[in-house]
């Protein structure tokens, strides 16, 4: 097997979609601006109650708007219609207001090994 390794390659969304897939993935949800993607956020699951939310991004030109708190929330509307009891995020410091106050988050005790 020959493997390539390409910085920033050129994928369609078809590629990428089985890709998700196979880690769990159970969904995404696109933000679309006519034909242009401005946001994203990826659902993942344990396959059993907790589903997890990675990859959140939005255009920088269409931040501030409530692009990134309505692609979390459809992302827990869908978790929870897949009966998924708990969604999880991680996050740097800076946007614990985000998660915590536009997102309905609350703190819990978690643990972390710095790897």
């Amino acid at each position: 097997m020959t493997i390539k390794y390409e910085w920033r390659g050129d994928f369609g969304n078809a590629v990428l979609n089985a890709l998700h897939a196979e880690r769990h993935s159970f969904g995404w949800v696109c933000a679309w601006e006519d034909d242009s993607l401005i946001g994203f956020v990826n659902a993942v699951w344990d396959g059993g109650v907790h589903s997890f939310i990675l990859d959140t991004v939005v255009a920088q030109r269409c931040r501030a708007q409530g692009v990134r708190s309505a692609l979390v929330a459809t992302a827990a509307d869908e978790a929870r219609a897949a009966k998924c009891e708990w969604l999880h995020v991680d996050f740097e410091e800076h946007l614990r207001p985000f998660y915590f106050d536009a997102c309905g988050f609350r703190e819990t005790a978690a643990g972390l090994i710095a790897l």
